[in-house]
């Protein structure tokens, strides 16, 4: 049995399969970036809160709890930015759970960030419930309900959830489908121009080929999801073909079509890339390879920024302030990216498969790599003053304090790509090569163990399985010692590997984070809607309604029940007076007189009558009831059941304190 010979099978500074062993520094680096993805993945997947609502409810018509004398012809509502309607956006339900909308929801006055719906005519007395569901318009579904009531509050079986959100295993898969989405672009751009720029080998074509790959997959996946993510519907909503076509008729479905079709053009363009311009540059004449080059250029850079155009239509760029200006920057923002991510994925690419290339290529990625830099730090800073507004939504919305990680995270890989740029200005050309006497040999052992049974002109014999095992599997290591040998041939090229690979670890947590971004309510945004929902608060008394039960008993069985007296809004000024009348199974009941008056003692006060008028079984009210003053007042309710039999009850009330 012939062995390798000790030039392929001693190794300097031995590592585990040939390797040379990590300095302390480099494995303190590595460490580091892996105990950084770990806690990021894990406050991704698990500590994070679901994304923030990017459009919020600041008013509604009627108000929520209000209680009004007359049906309204509509519900309305206001939000604090502009949003998406479906059919079913806005739903209003009677006390029984019926639907009593008619038509389907619009934007009132041409506005996009209201919606209103008509309602039925001759609705009944009771508690209605308002259920709604719109998408923002930067493609993000929120939802609510609220209450209101006409003529008096009553019971009601609609159940309708006050803050329903998407399902979560479709929300899980939503998220996966928009961070695979964010990779593969960004393998796609950038490995395509480290293939047109700096080098094309067969690494950096399968990951171009993955990342188009990955991009078509979860584009295809979002567009599916994007039905039951909006409609809060469960996994099966994904075979609605019916809410498919709805997707496609609002802007983020039509983003998701156009990326689709936009990688169809993008199939062709990888075609001639690594087919014709690889060929006719591997021939070595640079006329055939100029003859592409433009063409390719041209389009490549058509297609890219369609594809980045995808995202900023339908995402955060698409509203707000300076929405116009804020798209084309978002645009450059993604093609930075793309290319010096995607780009710093191909470079490990090529490196770990060994593959030879100049320390001119890697120069030449490394200026690239520095002027997407600059240009993600000039773009980020405007993005950023534009979604967060101020330093406190810096440190007090979600949004602000996931930008901050996203710093951070920029930094370290800028210190990072420092000690590459280092390691890259020591590469040396021609890196050394595996190709040695130990290939040789076993070329030679190979050939005379095929050709044995030629040199005695006798009939060959058939060939040894064993020794035939043995010789693939020394062929085996002699390949992967010229792969290691590419790879490590030099201390600079080895430290530029471990370099770019702590690189590219920081790089998947930092496209992690802006997934994260993409989901969050952008700080300006949030910071709006506190204010617009305080200047409602501020407008509106604070003090709740007053809302007191007495039980009441005239002599007789039939006299028993109770009284629910109601002052709305319960402040010095006009108020709204309702009393109801119960028996003791909770049933409305009518009595042959009711009288409420007001008494303020400390001020010798009163008392003040109340007119009320019969509304409807066991219901009276008083539309407009003066106040002159806040206090302790004391209310005095009579209830006569008969000719003979009624009783005053009184209670303390606590006015406008």
């Amino acid at each position: 049995m012939t062995s390798l010979p000790p030039s392929v099978t001693a190794r300097r500074a031995t590592g585990p399969e040939g390797r040379p062993a990590l300095g302390p520094t480099a494995r303190r680096l590595l460490s580091i970036c892996g105990a950084l993805l770990t806690a990021l993945l894990c406050a991704l997947s698990v500590g994070a809160s679901p994304a923030s609502a990017h459009a919020a409810l600041t008013a509604t018509d009627p108000a929520d709890g209000a209680v009004v004398e007359t049906a309204p012809s509509q519900v309305r509502l206001t939000f604090s930015e502009g949003v998406l309607l479906s059919r079913d956006s806005v739903r209003v339900l009677d006390p029984n759970g019926k639907r009593v909308d008619t038509g389907g929801p619009a934007h009132v006055g041409g506005r996009s960030s209201t919606a209103a719906v008509g309602l039925h005519s001759g609705l009944p007395d009771g508690t209605f419930t308002v259920a709604w569901k719109v998408v923002s318009e930067d493609s993000h579904p929120v939802a609510g309900a609220f209450t209101f009531s006409i003529g008096a509050p009553s019971k009601t079986k609609a159940k309708v959830p006050s803050d329903a959100g998407p399902d979560t295993a479709v929300e899980t898969l939503y998220d996966i489908g928009r961070y695979a989405a964010y990779g593969g672009f960004a393998a796609l751009v950038g490995g395509c121009v480290f293939a047109g720029l700096c080098r094309s080998s067969r690494p950096v074509q399968k990951l171009t080929v993955g990342g188009w790959v990955t991009l078509f997959s979860a584009t295809l996946l979002l567009l599916l999801l994007r039905g039951p993510y909006t409609d809060g519907k469960g996994i099966g909503g994904v075979l609605d073909l019916g809410g498919l076509g709805d997707v496609l008729s609002t802007k983020p479905g039509a983003a998701l079509l156009s990326r689709l079709l936009l990688l169809g053009a993008a199939a062709v363009f990888l075609a001639v890339l690594f087919g014709s311009y690889a060929r006719r540059a591997a021939d070595g004449d640079p006329r055939r390879r100029q003859d592409l080059a433009f063409g390719l250029a041209f389009g490549g850079t058509v297609v890219s920024v369609g594809l980045a155009a995808t995202w900023a239509m339908a995402e955060h760029a698409s509203v707000g302030i300076q929405s116009a200006l804020a798209m084309p920057v978002d645009v450059v923002h993604m093609l930075a990216v793309g290319v010096w991510l995607g780009g710093l994925g191909a470079l490990v690419a090529t490196l770990r498969a060994g593959e030879p290339i100049e320390r001119a290529a890697v120069r030449r990625f490394s200026r690239l790599a520095f002027g997407s830099v600059v240009t993600l730090v000039l773009t980020g800073v405007y993005q950023s003053w534009r979604q967060v507004g101020s330093w406190s939504a810096l440190t007090g919305t979600d949004y602000g304090r996931w930008l901050l990680v996203k710093i951070g995270l920029v930094g370290v890989l800028l210190a990072i790509a420092a000690v590459s740029r280092r390691w890259t200005a020591r590469l040396a050309d021609g890196p050394a090569e595996a190709t040695d006497e130990a290939t040789a040999q076993v070329n030679e052992e190979s050939e005379e163990e095929g050709g044995s049974g030629e040199s005695g002109g006798t009939a060959a014999e058939p060939a040894d399985p064993v020794r035939t095992a043995q010789l693939a599997r020394q062929k085996a290591a002699v390949a992967k010692a010229t792969t290691l040998r590419r790879r490590y041939g030099d201390l600079a090229r080895g430290s530029l590997y471990r370099s770019v690979v702590a690189e590219a670890i920081v790089a998947v947590v930092l496209l992690a984070v802006a997934t994260v971004l993409s989901g969050t309510q952008p700080g300006r945004a949030a910071s709006a809607g506190a204010k617009a929902s305080g200047a409602i608060a501020e407008s509106t008394p604070s003090v709740d309604p007053i809302s007191v039960e007495i039980p009441y008993d005239t002599g007789p069985k039939s006299g028993r029940g109770k009284a629910v007296f109601m002052l709305d809004p319960a402040l010095p000024g006009d108020n709204l007076v309702h009393v109801f009348l119960f028996d003791r199974a909770d049933r409305p009941v009518d009595a042959e007189e009711v009288k409420v008056s007001l008494t303020l003692p400390k001020k010798n006060l009163g008392p003040l009558p109340v007119t009320l008028e019969h509304l409807s079984a066991g219901h009276w009210s008083a539309k407009s009831f003066q106040l002159p003053m806040g206090g302790t007042w004391r209310l005095s309710l009579t209830v006569r059941t008969s000719d003979i039999d009624q009783v005053t009850e009184t209670r303390n009330l606590k006015i406008g304190q």
